[in-house]
């Protein structure tokens, strides 16, 4: 099932989307966005292309999430992925707190993070892509958190496909 949406979306668009449903949403959304995700695929597609450097999602998005994909063009507010437990997501940046106690799944951010990103996160993995590296490094500086670069090929072909799928999605550039 696809169901294409436009305009403002209110809270929670998206919650509890099951597998076999996708939500393609052009246009901002408030809080809760994919808010336990369960399988279904969240694309929020910046209605111009100046909207790809705002927040185009609210705050605490795919809260408690479980499994799924979301394709976000543009920035998140606060929260982002926080309980996620296996969702695959891309998003063009996000505010504080973002992946806090995440236990997996696997995140990619095209852009700034908030301070305090992935407190308590004890599984999953996230690639984030800062304007500025170094001081993404220095404003989170958690024992847990490893800096490395993507070594792995099989790794890299991950990013790779869910990269193009996320441009495929939202015609991000």
């Amino acid at each position: 099932i696809y169901a294409q949406t436009t305009g403002h979306a209110g809270q929670s668009l998206a919650a509890y989307t099951p597998s076999g449903l996708t939500i393609h949403h052009t246009g901002d959304a408030n809080d809760y966005v994919g808010k336990g995700l369960s399988g279904g695929k969240v694309i929020v597609k910046a209605p111009n292309q100046q909207r790809e450097n705002e927040i185009i999602v609210g705050n605490v998005c795919f809260y408690g999430a479980s499994h799924g994909k979301a394709f976000i063009n543009g920035k998140a507010g606060e929260r982002f992925c926080i309980r996620n437990s296996g969702v695959q997501a891309v998003v063009e940046g996000i505010g504080d707190h973002g992946l806090e106690y995440m236990t997996g799944g696997r995140i990619i951010i095209l852009g700034d993070v908030g301070k305090n990103f992935g407190q308590g996160m004890s599984g999953g993995v996230s690639y984030v892509f800062p304007s500025d590296v170094a001081q993404y490094k220095a404003q989170n500086q958690l024992e847990s958190l490893d800096f490395d670069a993507i070594t792995v090929d099989e790794e890299r072909n991950v990013v790779k496909d869910m990269l193009e799928a996320h441009v495929k999605y939202t015609d991000s550039t």
